[in-house]
């Protein structure tokens, strides 16, 4: 096989007849054993011409005049003559592209060869002669259902006007299935609040639930939940599964992927959600809160979607994570599958996804400040900015970075076959604070706050340091002009050269309070000649020219770093002495006594060199003067913003379905749409397209409200129905085992989180305290607050969560439900379920006394939530009795609730 490097343009013609090219390279067509089976093109070839060739090949696109989707097609052939000649596997186009001969290239040429295996299912059925009758051609892909915008549509008649079981119960009817009956109150109560907080009902709620018969009881019960603050912390726990949150992560202290700080992001969801933010609000803000609203803030926060995909060793994998998950999460669409060619199903070429990864190639990440905290790396707003317009954008030559098609850069687009016209781009001016902090008044305030209290800090140190200099003086004087080896009236040489000694120590000492009181008052004026430098950058009028000002800065500074220098200085000399005297007057570990004095005596040098330095500095002559704080650029590109509105246009025709299917998949347990971040070709078809596309243009249509669509799927009969098989029609289980239809519910293994909150919320225990920074995932199992609190990245999660299958942080647009033997070993031995289940069997023993009857009911009320059976009762009952001391009693009592607690029923929600 012959290698050529990549080029632009991979259709080549063909320079000489097929059979010539044949005979050329001689080869013959292969001869047919007997008992070889016959080669199918609907179930042999047809399939691996859709995979390999029709993405150039196709409806949408003939690379060469040549379209491969139907059999005509193939017949017919393109610019250089049919693509088989039936019988002729020496003469047919097919055969010698996809093995590159002569001077033809080898196809697919944007992809790897095919194998050898599916090589000879092409001659073979050539040889055969290409039976293939005519197909009906392929219609235009741009024609997908998902890429139709869903029209408002009437539902179907239904008896109580709800129009989700109207359309569910017309697809009932069609597959001759009946619903079964609603589930028992005490199950829909504990569905419900699962489902909408992620935490139990108590058994006050149950027995309030049980005795109100009023016919909008579970109303009231879904409006009481949507309004509470743990309603943000269960559904934002959803929202980062399909946004990919993820704490950041690294080597050690290294950051190497997502954020700093990025809980702020996490925080942002969770409010947004309590406070029914629109939906398409919430995307604007996450693609482009900085173009948006570039002074809040609580909406900058939510740039956390796009710093999450920092990564610092390659800025392609970050810019492919952009585009890939913006994809993905917000249109159902893999943008990423044209990375390194046309989109093998859907109408996105490989150019679109590089004008798409233009939208955010000038996007970088940075934090900023926020009151009281000075250090971003211990505390700050990670947010995103544009940083550079002029960074161009390059195709790569089949996705490889080492063959950018730099002859032409690539403007930001969109595909437009779904809205049918192009990104909208303007860029955005910012306010002058967005782009230079340093204007901002608490970044003054403190700047001014520190200086200040730096400079009481060191007048603080003179008196005592004169003082002690007074003192040494008085002590040091009748020594002062004795020789080394003499003795003084009442005292020995050695106390005099002492005297002396704390004597000069004094003096250095006081001079380098002095200096460092000099060094503080130069950089407080230094400080404020910057701060009205900085502000006269942008004053409508100044009664002092910029100029002027900038170099009154630019020499307040460099005075102050001269007297910074001199402080240093004094300190350092004073700092040698000291390690002299010690080292001189050493009787032991003199070795490293003399050390430390070398070092010291660098370190003096040090000062005295930077104090060279200070001084040449000190006598130029400019305005380049250090502002408060760093400058950023004053405009933004206004791509991310174009983008974010054209996602969310009502006219997108995926954005709306692509939440609804999200949101119904985690109330019904299956979604609408089984590819959940794929509507495009490669993706399943909905089962019930007409209800998806009712729900998504009521979703739009009532402001994008997240809480109005949980509304009305929790409260339709779909919803409210039993999830046994108890008493099913048998029809049922014949003709929809799997629940397709949805003539029950679905009974759902609890996510991880909702676990490990329920043993803690069930006990009593649990730690309601709301947002903050992420908490280490080590302490997960001896620290109470909810699990989405927790650190969550790679190799720092919380191995109980690990466990039940929590999210990826890399993608998990769906969780994974396993069932494995570890599951029931974290139940039956974490610490954390045997300490909650001591606590909580103390609770009720001590409201229900000695009586074992009540001790039990109210046990299972309280981790299951509903009543014992008759047998649960009876036997439970025998187990506590069996306890021959109050002592055993209690233990017997915890181990009842910890099995419990490992009872399938408490891991479900039925």
């Amino acid at each position: 096989m012959r290698h050529r490097r990549p080029s632009q343009n991979f259709s080549r013609r063909i320079a000489m007849p097929w059979l010539l090219v044949a005979v050329a390279v001689g080869f013959s067509a292969p001869r047919l054993a007997a008992d070889e089976p016959t080669i199918d093109y609907l179930k042999d070839v047809k399939p691996l011409l859709q995979r390999r060739c029709v993405a150039c090949h196709g409806a949408l696109r003939q690379e060469g005049g040549l379209r491969l989707d139907a059999v005509q097609f193939l017949r017919k052939g393109g610019d250089t003559g049919p693509g088989v000649n039936p019988g002729m596997v020496d003469g047919s186009l097919l055969i010698a592209a996809v093995l590159g001969l002569g001077d033809v290239s080898r196809m697919p040429a944007e992809a790897e060869p095919l194998p050898t295996e599916e090589i000879e299912i092409l001659k073979r059925w050539v040889a055969a002669g290409a039976v293939a009758a005519d197909e009906e051609a392929p219609p235009d892909p741009r024609q997908h259902w998902s890429f139709q915008p869903p029209r408002p549509q009437t539902p179907p008649a239904s008896r109580d006007g709800n129009s989700i079981d109207a359309y569910l119960g017309a697809k009932l009817a069609e597959h001759g299935l009946q619903p079964v009956g609603p589930a028992p109150k005490a199950v829909l109560l504990r569905r419900v609040h699962l489902d909408l907080v992620g935490l139990p009902p108590s058994p006050d709620d149950v027995a309030a639930f049980l005795s109100d018969e009023s016919p909008d009881a579970l109303e009231r019960v879904v409006d009481r939940l949507l309004d509470s603050p743990e309603y943000g912390e269960r559904w934002g726990r959803h929202w980062m599964d399909v946004w990919r949150y993820s704490d950041w992560y690294g080597y050690q202290a290294e950051l190497r992927n997502s954020a700093r700080h990025i809980w702020r992001w996490r925080d942002w969801i969770v409010e947004s959600l309590n406070d029914d933010k629109p939906y398409d609000r919430m995307i604007q803000e996450m693609l482009a809160a900085d173009e948006l609203d570039p002074l809040n803030e609580d909406s900058l926060r939510a740039t956390g979607f796009l710093a999450r995909n920092y990564y610092v060793f390659n800025r392609d994998v970050w810019l492919d994570s952009a585009v890939e998950h913006t994809g993905k999460a917000f249109l159902g669409l893999t943008l990423n599958c044209a990375k390194c060619h046309f989109h093998m199903y859907d109408p996105i070429p490989q150019q679109a996804y590089y004008e798409f990864r233009a939208i955010f190639e000038p996007y970088k990440v940075r934090t900023d400040r926020l009151p009281g905290q000075p250090n971003v790396t211990l505390g700050g707003l990670t947010r995103v900015y544009d940083a550079d317009l002029t960074t161009p954008t390059y195709l790569y030559v089949r996705g490889n970075d080492k063959y950018p098609v730099k002859e032409k850069p690539l403007s930001p687009a969109v595909p437009e076959f779904l809205l049918g016209r192009p990104l909208a781009v303007e860029p955005v001016t910012l306010p002058n604070e967005a782009w230079f902090p340093g204007l901002k008044d608490f970044i003054q305030r403190e700047a001014q706050t520190s200086a200040e209290t730096a400079l009481a800090q060191a007048r603080q140190q003179i008196a005592p340091a004169e003082q002690q200099l007074q003192s040494a003086t008085a002590a040091a004087l009748p020594f002062v002009n004795l020789p080394a080896d003499a003795s003084a009236p009442g005292g020995s040489a050695p106390a005099g050269r002492a005297a002396v000694e704390a004597w000069e120590t004094a003096k250095l000492q006081q001079a380098a309070a002095a200096k460092a009181v000099t060094a503080a008052e130069a950089q407080l004026a230094a400080l404020v000649a910057r701060r009205d430098a900085d502000l006269a950058r942008f004053a409508p009028a100044r009664a002092r020219p910029l100029e002027e000002l900038a170099t009154a800065a630019a020499t307040a500074e460099r005075q102050a770093g001269l007297r910074q220098a001199e402080a240093d200085v004094a300190k350092s000399e004073q700092a040698a002495l000291i390690q002299e005297l010690a080292w001189r007057n050493a009787r032991e570990k003199q070795a490293e006594k003399e050390k430390a004095y070398k070092q010291a005596v660098a370190a003096l040098d040090a000062a005295r060199k930077k104090l060279g330095e200070a001084q040449q500095a000190a006598h130029k002559a400019d305005d380049k003067y250090t502002p408060l704080a760093e400058s950023y650029p004053p405009t933004s590109s206004g791509r991310r913003l174009a983008l974010a509105r054209w996602i969310t246009d009502p006219a997108n025709p995926l954005t709306a379905r692509v939440a609804v299917n999200h949101i119904w998949l985690r109330h019904f347990g299956e979604p609408l749409v089984g590819s959940v971040f794929d509507f495009g070709h490669n993706g399943q078809n909905p089962t019930h397209p007409e209800l998806l596309d009712w729900l998504a243009v009521e979703f739009q249509r009532h402001g994008w409200s997240m809480k109005w669509l949980h509304r009305q799927l929790v409260t339709s009969d779909a919803y409210q129905r039993h999830s046994s098989l108890a008493g099913a029609p048998s029809a049922n289980l014949e003709r929809d085992p799997d629940n397709r239809w949805y003539w029950r519910m679905t009974p759902q293994r609890l996510e991880a989180e909702v676990i490990r909150d329920n043993v803690l919320a069930t006990a009593g225990q649990l730690d309601r305290r709301m947002g903050g920074e992420e908490l280490a995932a080590d302490k997960g199992l001896t620290t109470n607050r909810r699990s989405l609190y927790y650190r969550h990245a790679p190799e720092k999660s919380m191995e109980f969560l690990s466990i039940f299958d929590s999210a990826s942080p890399g993608e998990c647009y769906r969780r994974n439900t396993s069932i494995v033997p570890q599951q029931a070993l974290a139940l039956v031995n974490s610490e954390l379920s045997l300490t909650q289940a001591k606590t909580l069997a103390a609770d009720i023993a001590s409201r229900t006394g000695e009586d074992p009857t009540e001790f039990v009911r109210r046990a299972f009320v309280s981790v299951l939530g509903r009543e014992p059976t008759s047998e649960e009762l009876a036997t439970s009952r025998g187990f506590l009795q069996s306890a021959a001391d109050p002592s055993k009693l209690q233990r017997l009592r915890g181990q009842l609730v910890h099995v419990l607690m490992n009872h399938n029923d408490f891991v479900t929600a039925r």
